[in-house]
């Protein structure tokens, strides 16, 4: 191979997704995913805890999030009969002390307005519903009982990726480490020393996404952010737990069943933050964090043992913690599918759509997300999400 007319560096959900969306919308061009692990076992995509919401506060994230439950919604025909990816729709409960009441409501606003279910329960009603709940400092919680929940992303990035090379993608277990470009992308060079010219460089390297920037000679402002998850079995957990909503606490925690057991994790502090980006596991946090909020907020959870647990890195952007998506202005053929900040999974479907009509058509079809390319980060005029778990 010399050259590739779409040249993309990542083989995660967006990576994956951006090849698929290619063909479906009628690319003919040659086109290769380069991706260094085919195991993905750093991935950002294989780690992630696999969850799909509408409860965000921003239009743009409400509608990736639903073109990624569209897609869920109509697996076997997507991609076959036999696509399987273990859908479990308990929704998501997001707990608010009385100063977060006011910002709760008006996302909810937002999100019914856009087709979402989210219903906000306060006092008796909410403890009513959630009945293994301790709501000592909550005013309310905001519920999705409908098309939120969660999956098994490798499943689904699988998938997509194999729908992919169906469709003449080719699969390249290579990592890019250069960049060439002279007002665009004009090649890349590869780790074991090849070089090809492409057409056109797509950015989908997760966690890595700023240093693929820099090798461009942009900035970008996205790198790890490490989150330890835990895996906790809870022999006394009622029914109603063993099935119930992912759960979001007001003090950065939150949990989930998994199978007979249930995940655990945490949002930290800036000060909390791990320094160092590596995949050792910290346990002293489940000891001295993350058990001790839990188990107040849920008493049953005061009985819990460790079975498991893994690192994680979040594609993180570090300006305003929301996906960056879109055309490059300086370089006009380098495509940027980036930083979703723990939300990637069910928003990469949507994101490789996106990119796809960019290149295709020179702009978006489906959805318009004007607003969520990286000029923003230019101009120092930050899209925050306020849903960031």
């Amino acid at each position: 191979m010399t050259h590739v007319d779409v040249a993309i560096a990542g083989g995660g959900i967006v990576g994956s997704s951006t090849a698929y969306y290619l063909r479906k919308n009628g690319f003919t061009g040659s086109i290769a995913i380069f991706e260094q692990d085919m195991s993905f076992k750093h991935a950002c995509t294989a780690l992630s805890w696999g969850g799909i919401r509408q409860q965000f506060s921003t239009p743009e994230n409400i509608r990736l999030s639903q073109f990624g439950l569209k897609l869920i919604r109509n697996l076997k025909d997507e991609f076959g009969s036999d696509a399987e990816i273990g859908f479990k729709e308990s929704g998501y409960l997001v707990l608010a002390t009385e100063k977060g009441v006011d910002v709760l409501e008006e996302n909810q606003r937002l999100q019914t307005s856009m087709g979402a279910d989210t219903i906000i329960y306060k006092g008796e009603e909410l403890a009513r519903k959630f009945p293994w709940i301790n709501f000592e400092g909550v005013a309310a919680g905001s519920f999705g009982p409908k098309n939120e929940g969660y999956f098994d992303p490798y499943s689904l990035m699988s998938l997509v990726r194999r729908a992919a090379l169906a469709r003449d993608v080719t699969l390249v277990q290579q990592r890019v480490t250069g960049v060439q470009q002279n007002g665009k992308v004009t090649g890349i060079t590869l780790a074991n020393g090849d070089s090809l010219t492409v057409g056109a460089l797509v950015n989908a390297a997760g966690a890595g996404a700023g240093d693929l920037a820099a090798m461009a000679g942009v900035e970008l402002p996205v790198g790890p952010a490490k989150r330890y998850v835990y895996v906790v079995d809870c022999p006394d957990a009622p029914e109603g737990l063993r099935k119930g909503p992912l759960t979001f606490d007001v003090s950065g925690d939150y949990f989930r069943p998994e199978g007979r057991n249930f995940i655990w994790g945490f949002t930290p502090t800036d000060e909390e933050e791990p320094q160092v980006k590596d995949w050792e596991m910290d346990e002293s946090w489940f000891e001295s964090k993350v058990w001790p909020g839990l188990a107040h907020r849920v008493p049953v959870f005061e009985a819990v043992k460790m079975v498991g647990g893994w690192v994680g890195h979040y594609d993180y952007n570090w300006f305003d913690q929301n996906g960056i998506i879109g055309r490059h202005p300086v370089l006009p053929n380098f495509y940027l599918g980036n930083g979703f900040s723990g939300h990637g999974i069910q928003q990469g479907p949507a994101t490789g759509n996106a990119i796809s009509e960019l290149i295709i058509h020179g702009g978006f079809k489906t959805i318009d997300l004007t607003r969520m390319g990286v000029e923003r980060v230019h101009r120092k005029e930050p899209l925050f999400e306020k849903n960031i778990f």
